[in-house]
């Protein structure tokens, strides 16, 4: 029996739009993962700290605002801040292709656009935490 994953699901920034985060959190706890969602409108110090009260293994930043290459670093920077570097991020919404290699580089695990396929990123985050051979 694998060990439960956990996930924060964060909304950072000024966007009011959470359909799709609440969308990938159902398909993330379906999968059987553990879900805790922020809500709307967090700061990245709030996400940071949830992150680390919650002691989850990944977080997942919805981001449709545009504001991603300001949020994500400070989001990246405080988690390291608070010794959490093995915590694995990724990012979903609405990200420019020509963005996506500058997330990558500051250590976003992936990065998935709108109509993402559930099973893509449930799977990679089971083999980011779990290890590649535990992709089933």
């Amino acid at each position: 029996m694998e060990p439960k994953i956990r996930v924060l699901i964060a909304k950072p920034g000024l966007d009011g739009h959470d359909r799709g985060a609440k969308v990938v959190a159902r398909a993330l706890r379906d999968a059987g993962m553990e879900v805790i969602y922020t809500g709307l409108r967090q700061t990245p110090e709030m996400v940071a700290e949830a992150a680390l009260q919650e002691d989850v293994d990944v977080v997942g930043l919805s981001i449709l605002s545009g504001a991603h290459m300001g949020l994500v670093p400070r989001v990246m920077e405080l988690l390291r801040a608070n010794g959490q570097e093995d915590v694995h991020v990724f990012v979903g919404g609405i990200i420019p292709e020509e963005d996506v290699p500058a997330l990558l580089a500051m250590g976003v695990m992936a990065v998935y656009g709108p109509g993402t396929v559930s099973d893509t990123y449930i799977t990679d985050i089971r083999k980011a935490v779990l290890g590649q051979s535990a992709a089933a």
